[in-house]
């Protein structure tokens, strides 16, 4: 049996890069002035991936329901055929929890980071990823995703042997 507590982290670009990127305003990314002066554009901020056929870009809206915690993790999903991105909408901070890229899902590989209300993130195509966790009630976010004909979402579940929480304390 696999006894697993995840210890939450800061969430920065640095410590995220390998499984995505962090989205967010920030003196560390690329901006520049744009519209006479009025607008400051942070540029590039995520790599969008879509592959496929009929591979297109998808603009949604989720509404999350913060969990109960301590939470048991049960499963993580990645999406073979495209990146997704997640932009906080409520201002409200949220857990972002991932897994290495590769065919092998491990438990003692997760990471979990905190992401502050003003931080979205993109998880890079086939990136292990739990869906959302919200922290605070009800909270929207921008998801930019990928549609085409292919069925871009594999779900893996953990053994019963693998008990893994998920605790804010």
């Amino acid at each position: 049996m696999t006894d697993i507590k995840l210890t939450i982290e800061p969430l920065t670009a640095e410590a995220f890069a390998p499984y995505g990127d962090v989205i967010e305003v920030s003196n560390d990314v690329q901006h520049f002035t744009i519209n006479n002066g009025s607008t400051e554009r942070y540029h590039d901020l995520a790599k969008v991936e879509t592959d496929g056929t009929n591979a297109r870009t998808l603009i949604n809206i989720f509404r999350a329901q913060s969990l109960s915690y301590p939470l048991q993790v049960k499963m993580m999903e990645r999406h073979p055929y495209g990146s997704q991105a997640f932009i906080p909408l409520s201002g409200k901070p949220y857990l972002v929890l991932v897994a290495p890229l590769g065919d092998e899902l491990r438990p003692e590989d997760l990471r979990i980071f905190s992401a502050k209300g003003t931080q979205g993130v993109n998880y890079h195509k086939n990136m292990w990823h739990h869906p959302i966790l919200a922290l605070e009630g009800e909270s929207d976010f921008l998801v930019v995703d990928r549609g085409g004909e292919e069925h871009n979402c594999e779900e893996r579940f953990f053994s019963e042997e693998d008990v893994i929480y998920l605790s804010l304390d």
